[in-house]
């Protein structure tokens, strides 16, 4: 008998839909490392080797994830997992359904631009709302807010931040059919970004383009920067002290 794979901190709003226990948790490193070998699995998990292969065994026998050779230096290859398509649509979609129907019914009744109308006007009540909620607070500190805001619509973000610049990642498009039909709500999200934290925003890696997750890079105002560099503490003052 093969040990259970251990639960993930993330795992209790992430989890893929429909699958917990060991195997929700290995999609759930796949989807955010996006490939990783039998044995890069096993030690972010703290389980054996065997115990991952058997789970992999059963995933890709349902066709939730799939493998490529890759060459590492001398030797045989080794194989690299990912989600499959059926494996991504595993993880939440948040509001997907009932948004589309939404906008199909202003399509017909207003016309498209209504309809991005009414996906942009979500962002702007967003921005409005954070950017008063962060008055004052440091780049660390709204990149921890936004990323959360972010993974609590099923984004699945993280984001890292210093005085000067920062990035974030979303894992996981939570109305990726929706942005599909209607990209403009990859602009109007960009946007946001940028005004929520106050810096500027290029988008680096976009699920659209077939990448595995959307990453934006982060830059800071000087302000910012200036601002964090008033708060260091002062190492010739604490020599002399």
């Amino acid at each position: 008998m093969h040990p259970s794979l251990p639960r993930t901190a993330a795992a209790s709003s992430a989890r893929p839909l429909a699958l917990r226990g060991a195997r929700g948790t290995v999609l759930l490193q796949l989807k955010q490392a996006h490939r990783l070998t039998a044995k890069e699995l096993a030690s972010k998990l703290g389980v054996s080797l065997n115990a991952v292969r058997h789970q992999l065994k059963q995933l890709e026998a349902e066709a939730l994830v799939e493998y490529e050779r890759q060459h590492r230096g001398v030797g045989a290859p080794t194989f690299a997992y990912r989600l499959s398509p059926a494996g991504q649509s595993l993880f939440p979609r948040r509001y997907e359904s009932t948004l589309t129907e939404l906008l199909d019914y202003v399509v017909r009744r207003e016309g498209r631009a209504a309809a991005v109308a009414v996906l942009e006007s979500r962002y702007h009540a967003l921005t409005s709302r954070i950017q008063e909620e962060l008055a004052g607070a440091t780049p660390s500190e709204r990149m921890a807010a936004v990323a959360q805001l972010l993974s609590d619509d099923g984004y699945m973000a993280e984001g890292t931040a210093s005085a000067s610049s920062g990035t974030l990642i979303e894992h996981n498009c939570a109305i990726q059919a929706v942005a599909e039909r209607f990209p403009e709500i990859c602009a109007a999200e960009a946007r946001f970004l940028a005004a929520a934290l106050g810096a500027e925003v290029d988008r680096r890696e976009h699920i659209l383009s077939g990448c595995s997750a959307c990453e934006y890079r982060v830059r800071f105002s000087a302000a910012d920067e200036a601002a964090g560099s008033a708060h260091k503490p002062n190492a010739d003052a604490q020599e002399s002290a």
